[in-house]
């Protein structure tokens, strides 16, 4: 634990025109990487608008590894089906929680990322002050696949011996 900067929590919220993967619709689930570490979302039954609302948590040792989400369509009888990828870095979120703002109004945004070709974001991703704490919204577009995106907020959690940021 004294390697640890502290966790970060992910909110997979939903998945938005994702690909059809069965014959009429799929069965999407999230995979979520980040460095050796995985975590995944529970199964959402024929949608492809799923609402997930999980909670996935990783500990971050170091704020340059990137996180990378995989979807995919649950099969029973066959390996499950790609439906697209996409990463994130986590350097801008963790930037803006260095400032130590505090009591800041609730919606107040601390800093701005721009869409561009090097990330999947689908637009403007903000980092804001809400409740109490900094958060990041992010809409990614999924790579590798024919449409897609995966709706996500991030979240910190400090640890009590951790080394902090």
């Amino acid at each position: 634990m004294e390697n640890w900067l502290g966790l970060l929590r992910i909110h997979i919220k939903r998945g938005v025109n994702l690909a059809i993967r069965d014959a009429l619709s799929s069965d999407p689930y999230v995979v979520v990487k980040m460095g050796k570490q995985k975590l995944k979302t529970h199964v959402v039954s024929h949608n492809v608008n799923p609402e997930w609302n999980d909670l996935l948590t990783l500990t971050v040792s170091n704020f340059n590894t990137p996180v990378k989400l995989f979807a995919y369509d649950k099969d029973t009888f066959s390996f499950d089906d790609s439906m697209g990828d996409a990463e994130f870095e986590i350097s801008p979120f963790l930037k803006a929680l260095k400032i130590g703002l505090k009591g800041l109004p609730n919606g107040t945004i601390i800093s701005k990322v721009q869409p561009n070709r090097h990330n999947c974001l689908a637009e403007e991703s903000k980092i804001y002050f809400s409740n109490g704490k900094v958060v990041q919204d992010m809409v990614l577009r999924l790579r590798n696949v024919e449409c897609g995106e995966i709706e996500l907020q991030l979240q910190w959690i400090d640890v009590p011996n951790s080394k902090g940021l």
